[in-house]
């Protein structure tokens, strides 16, 4: 093999894995909130029945999260992956088709099954099997990438859903997946099964079981869906939380770009801190941050106010990010990555199902986002501040010891 040839196949896979992950945009949150105001108007739908349906389709489709690390850790990943993007394809075309409640519903499941499930932990697992223990960079470039395209993808959809309507759009996409990215997994040249990946030894190798009786696993997926419950729930409804604050869509579709451009800086601060921060601190600096810009959401009148805002949220989200994707691989290992990940891919999934229901009822009862705004900043506070006195995992050459206690 050319000496060069390695390297070349590394930054191929973290492009592949980027586009994958970028590719989910459709099924997430974020991306459902630039289609849910016009969606819910030719529905004649209110917004507390489509946070409902959302919420069972998100936790059904969640359910695929299992299967999917499970098949990605035995079979060839490529052509798991491409029957993942071909499935989500036919979801989202099936949804630009739907006019009545229950279909809605049932190509929800699949749209978010496939995409934000499935699809979500084959990127995460194609980018986790070619990071090395002693090299961040192919992580790093992974999460800019990803910041770059879903800050173009914001835009795009959203002037898409503007001159061409919510269907029209939704065609588009679906034919991108199926044409461009689902070929896509080829260019990785992956083995044929996730055992066989790595030639490389790995300091840690652990299965889920041994995972999941660790501090640190439920540390970082109860935070981590901390930040994908909140964010799921603006995010579907961030148009009418801005509007409530006296902002047009365009500000918050500039909103959306902004925050993601932002995650660009937290994910370079990520890094840098991470050459002396433990991976904890560094959960807690991005929790109190993503709490001071959830405080102050309920105080903005100004644009640059908004701005700030979108700053703060944007880095805390860089880091969580970073941090979501790199610490299942370095303290747990990489020969049951996929299923591992596809438990903590699921608490994020689950937990993005139950927020947008949790901020509609809100702003339904109260007539105001800015209660549970501000209750989310408190919890993220204090997950903080608990994050600070647990104990990492201590690694071994072949596994990993879990903490004598809790604290």
């Amino acid at each position: 093999m050319d000496s060069n040839e390695a390297p070349r196949r590394v930054w191929v896979q973290v492009v592949v894995a980027a586009v994958l992950m970028f590719a989910t945009l459709p099924a997430r949150t974020q991306g459902l909130g630039l289609f849910t105001e016009p969606m819910l108007k030719d529905l004649a739908m209110d917004r507390s029945t489509f946070a409902t349906i959302n919420l069972g389709a998100t936790l059904i489709g969640s359910l695929l999260c299992f299967p999917a690390g499970f098949l990605l850790d035995r079979f060839d990943r490529r052509w798991v992956t491409i029957t993942i993007v071909l499935a989500l394809a036919i979801s989202v075309w099936a949804l630009g088709l739907q006019h009545a409640a229950i279909p809605l519903f049932v190509c929800l499941i699949a749209t978010r099954g496939f995409g934000q499930s499935a699809l979500s932990v084959a990127s995460i697992t194609w980018i986790a099997k070619v990071a090395r223990e002693r090299s961040r960079m192919p992580m790093a470039w992974y999460t800019v990438l990803l910041s770059v395209l879903f800050a173009a993808g914001f835009g795009v959809v959203g002037l898409g859903v503007r001159e061409l309507g919510w269907r029209k759009t939704a065609f588009a996409i679906a034919a991108v997946l199926a044409v461009a990215v689902a070929p896509l997994p080829f260019l990785g040249r992956a083995r044929a099964t996730g055992a066989r990946d790595e030639e490389m030894p790995q300091p840690a190798d652990v299965s889920l079981s041994a995972a999941m009786k660790t501090v640190v696993f439920w540390l970082f997926a109860v935070a981590i869906s901390l930040f994908a419950y909140v964010s799921s729930g603006i995010g579907l409804f961030n148009e009418s939380i801005l509007a409530e604050r006296g902002f047009d869509r365009k500000a918050f579709e500039m909103f959306l770009i902004y925050t993601t451009l932002a995650a660009l800086g937290g994910q370079v601060l990520c890094g840098w801190l991470g050459r002396w921060h433990k991976s904890k601190y560094l959960l807690a600096e991005a929790l109190v941050l993503y709490a001071a810009g959830l405080g102050s959401i309920s105080a903005m009148t100004q644009r640059w106010q908004l701005w700030a805002v979108a700053a703060v949220v944007g880095i805390a989200a860089g880091m969580m990010t970073v941090l979501f994707f790199s610490v299942w691989g370095e303290v747990f290992g990489k020969a049951q990555l996929g299923r591992i990940q596809g438990v903590a891919q699921m608490c994020t999934v689950l937990a993005s199902a139950a927020g947008p229901v949790a901020f509609a009822n809100a702003q339904a009862t109260t007539g105001s986002y800015q209660s549970i705004l501000s209750i989310m900043a408190g919890v993220a506070g204090a997950l903080a501040v608990l994050g600070c006195f647990v104990r990492m995992p201590q690694k071994t050459e072949s596994a990993v010891t879990a903490p004598r206690s809790s604290l």
